[in-house]
């Protein structure tokens, strides 16, 4: 992942959930370019922002050993745009499992109120298939995970917590 939408995780519960949030500030360039005069944060990085924290939920459903792609945006819904000084709070749960993919629904809050509303379908990459090589290293992922405070707050269906993934400590 070249860009993170996702400030920090807040709940993880593996095979079931996973909450994070999004902290809108006017620092971020995109605002000054979605909606000129109106500084607003593009609906298409919410729905980034939720399949990134999908995506991690539908992989780590897995022990991280599938390469996770969003394959579709189903129903989606804006109830509110998302301002400067606004924090998300997104809410992804897993919703079914197949052998080819997987479907989350994500709603994302601001200041409790329902914000959006959005379906995510994921797909499994084949090895070799599509991709020569993982789309990003695993120590990498790992690094990035430990950086938005998901070893802190993941646990698994026992609600034991996680302290790590043999598929990220794999070497490149």
């Amino acid at each position: 992942m070249r860009w993170i939408w996702i400030d920090r995780f807040t709940e993880f519960s593996s095979g079931s959930h996973a909450c994070g949030v999004k902290n809108v500030t006017l620092g971020e360039e995109v605002l000054d370019e979605y909606c000129p005069g109106y500084p607003m944060y593009p609906p298409t990085l919410i729905i980034e922002g939720m399949a990134q924290l999908g995506g991690i939920l539908v992989a780590e459903h897995f022990s991280f050993e599938k390469h996770v792609v969003l394959a579709k945006v189903g129903k989606s819904k804006f109830h509110q745009p998302a301002r400067p000084g606004d924090q998300l709070c997104y809410e992804v749960h897993l919703d079914s499992v197949q052998d080819v993919g997987a479907t989350v629904v994500g709603k994302s809050h601001c200041e409790g109120k329902l914000q959006a509303e959005i379906g995510l379908m994921f797909a499994f990459l084949e090895e070799g298939r599509f991709t020569d090589g993982p789309l990003f290293r695993p120590v990498d992922l790992r690094s990035m995970l430990r950086a938005m405070n998901f070893f802190n707050v993941a646990v698994d269906s026992d609600r034991n917590p996680i302290s790590d993934y043999p598929a990220l400590l794999a070497a490149d």
